[in-house]
């Protein structure tokens, strides 16, 4: 049986601290601006007193709603703020969902919203409980009311306390909003005097660029020295350096002569510390734990035999790095060995480890599970398994009611039976498939990455080929919405097109594969590397792909170190981009540095964290920071552990913001650790020309 505590983070039922699972916020655009408060505001709600009531003793322009399995009471209540009556609701009995007062979804009482424009919104409240939340639906003029988000929690307290919180940007085609504030624990909840005020924003300032090219383009330079190590595995730490993982490095002879090989790299002074590897870590899977160690797990237990009919063999040991003495700690050993095996952190801390090739080269389905608070792999009557194949790397990302969805993206070969995608739930061991991606049997090193925000539940799955087959790779990108009631994969835009070896252009559908996708802190994604064909014909494009549009911004400035099979790109804590890695069929491994400024460096003063209040953060906090100006959004990222085109724990986490004046700021922490497992984060801010801070770590959970 897996451990008790892991089985709430897969129930369908799950709760943590959202009046509904936050996944199913959209948390869209630009995010979150700093203005003075309006003078002389319009309250935008309607009979925010509560002080007018119905025909059925309600007050007007409101309703009794929530969801689940609970008993509750709710009714007007002379225990106002101010006047003479306010809304109580209690749950007496709770096994799922909450309940709320909320206002009526029609023309006269939900008010009208501009899209593109913020609000504060406003609530005086009491409650017994800490597990409320102001819950926010839109009115798409295309689809209809729909969740939209939630923003904030609310502790408790026994007196009148007031909460704010600054919506998103309006998204388009939205007309009218409703909100309110659910319960969702057994207590009581007294809320009155709601307001709701339109904020202006801020305009965006001259960007005053300091380089043409870099404002539009921004610029990659390749740094004066190399790795001292191949740069198979790249693993951000929280202490601002980047673990470079090579084992063997593809290397037979290194294999043979028993020369595994790790670094640790300090990008701030180019120096570089060889770290004592006790395995071939080559192809092994890595994830952070909550405490910032990095697992390791796997890796490469021999080599093909010589005549080609046996093929690469999978370990089953298991390691602890530990930044801080940068030393590897041996665990218990997995229960098989895994080549290629995928590593996904859960809600809880755990890790759900799947796929590779085990001991004897044959394919693994056995489900490895790391219990991270005893810092142990479960022993086979611990673990529950489903025997599936899920192919090597197979990317599993985390969704927000703890179920893993399978994106298709993999390395080598075809994709799995059926749809090629699909959602597992670990708790019961139910596989379902998802359809709708396209060419499912070449995404052999496509990449996935959840899209900004992560409340969202979007992914996006880039290129890809079929290095077997020896298939071209194709253009094709697909994104999905996991909060529909039946996700389904959509077509995306076609990744642009750019130039092979000697400059001539890709034409038709010539596309990529060994694509890197980055998560920048502007809440774009950076598109880089790849090539045409396995292990040849590198591809020199880049491209930044923008949520709020589904579409490229084509014409980035191009690494000029090729960058393909073995290679890397991923987020440094100042903002900019390292790319790593080149192993072309030759044998070869391009062992480079190349750092890439996006355009937003470009474009004038960079706004600064200046303080925050602790770097100990909670599910369901308010945080406090002081920046040195203006900013329009908050957001934590977390530091990637990549690999063959694989970072499944790649997210952007939106922090909706309690704007307090100009230069103090309260983020409002999400209480699903779903959408943000614990582990330490990159906090970024960034102003309304899209320039981001440099990051401040904070360890979250």
């Amino acid at each position: 049986m897996p451990p008790a505590k892991a089985v709430p983070l897969f129930s369908p039922e799950l709760r943590r601290g959202l009046g509904r699972l936050l996944a199913l916020a959209l948390l869209v655009t630009v995010g979150l601006f700093i203005a003075s408060p309006a003078q002389a505001a319009v309250n935008l709600v309607q009979n925010p007193g509560l002080e007018t009531l119905d025909a059925n003793g309600f007050p007007t322009c409101w309703e009794r709603s929530g969801h689940g399995d609970n008993t509750f009471t709710m009714d007007v209540t002379n225990d106002a703020r101010t006047g003479t009556k306010a809304m109580r609701v209690s749950l007496t009995r709770l096994v799922s969902g909450d309940r709320k007062a909320m206002m009526l979804e029609n023309a006269q009482c939900a008010p009208r919203v501009t899209p593109g424009r913020q609000y504060d919104l406003s609530v005086y409240y009491k409650s017994t409980t800490a597990a409320n939340a102001v819950t926010l639906f839109r009115h798409d003029t295309a689809l209809g009311w729909q969740y939209w988000m939630d923003p904030a929690t609310l502790p408790a307290t026994n007196t009148w306390t007031q909460k704010v919180v600054r919506t998103p940007p309006i998204p388009a085609n939205t007309d009218q909003i409703t909100w309110g504030v659910s319960i969702y624990g057994l207590g009581t909840l007294t809320t009155d005097d709601y307001s709701m005020v339109d904020v202006s924003a801020p305009t965006p300032t001259p960007s005053g660029c300091t380089d043409a090219a870099g404002c539009t383009k921004g610029k990659w330079q390749v740094m004066p020295y190399q790795s001292t190590v191949r740069g198979i595995h790249a693993v951000m730490l929280h202490n601002g350096k980047v673990l470079l993982v090579a084992g063997s490095g593809n290397d037979p002879n290194a294999f043979a002569a028993g020369t595994f090989k790790t670094a640790v790299y300090d990008p701030a002074n180019g120096a570089f510390t060889n770290v004592a590897t006790p395995a071939d870590l080559f192809c092994a899977g890595h994830v952070q734990l909550r405490d910032g160690k990095v697992l390791v797990m796997g890796g490469n237990k021999d080599y093909p035999s010589a005549d080609g009919t046996v093929g690469y063999k999978g370990l089953k040991n298991s390691y602890i790095f530990d930044p801080a003495t940068n030393k590897y700690t041996r665990t218990n050993d997995m229960l098989v060995g895994h080549w290629y095996p995928s590593a996904t952190i859960l809600g809880n801390g755990d890790v759900l480890s799947l796929g590779g090739l085990g001991e004897d080269s044959t394919g693994s389905t056995t489900t490895d599970y790391f219990r991270a608070s005893e810092n142990r792999w479960l022993r086979q009557d611990e673990t529950k398994q489903t025997w599936a194949w899920w192919g090597l790397y197979p990317a599993m990302v985390l969704m927000q009611d703890g179920r893993l969805f399978y994106t298709g993206s993999h390395t080598f070969g075809v994709g799995l039976p059926g749809t090629g995608a699909s959602i597992y739930n670990y708790g019961t061991g139910a596989i379902t498939d998802v359809p709708g991606l396209q060419r499912k049997d070449e995404r052999d090193q496509s990449m996935s990455v959840l899209l900004p925000p992560a409340q969202a539940q979007r992914v996006f799955t880039v290129g890809g080929g079929n290095g077997d087959a020896g298939a071209t790779a194709h253009r094709l990108t697909d994104i999905i919405d996991l909060k529909a009631a039946s996700p389904r994969y959509q077509p995306g835009p076609l990744i642009p097109q750019g130039t092979l070896t000697g400059g001539a252009p890709q034409t038709g559908e010539q596309g990529k594969m060994y694509v890197s996708l980055v998560l920048l802190p502007d809440g774009t994604v950076f598109e880089t590397g790849g090539a045409l064909h396995n292990r040849a014909d590198p591809v020199f494009e880049a491209s930044i792909f923008d949520p709020q549009t589904n579409q490229f911004r084509a014409g980035m400035a191009t690494d000029p170190v090729p960058r393909t099979y073995h290679s890397s790109a991923f987020l440094l804590p100042d903002g900019r981009v390292m790319a790593v890695g080149d192993n072309p069929g030759n044998g070869t491994f391009d062992t480079r540095i190349s750092i890439y400024s996006p355009p937003y460096l470009f474009k004038g003063a960079r706004p600064a964290i200046q303080t925050v209040a602790s770097s100990n953060w909670g599910y369901g906090t308010t945080q406090r920071i002081t920046v040195n100006s203006a900013v329009t959004r908050a957001s934590l990222i977390r530091p990637a552990a990549v690999t063959h085109s694989s970072d499944p724990n790649q997210r952007f986490v939106e922090l909706p913001m309690t704007v307090r004046n100009n230069t103090t700021i309260d983020l409002n922490v999400t209480s699903n650790p779903n959408l943000a497992p614990p582990g330490w984060y990159m906090l970024f801010v960034h102003n309304a020309n899209g320039v981001p801070s440099t990051a401040k770590w904070v360890k979250l959970g």
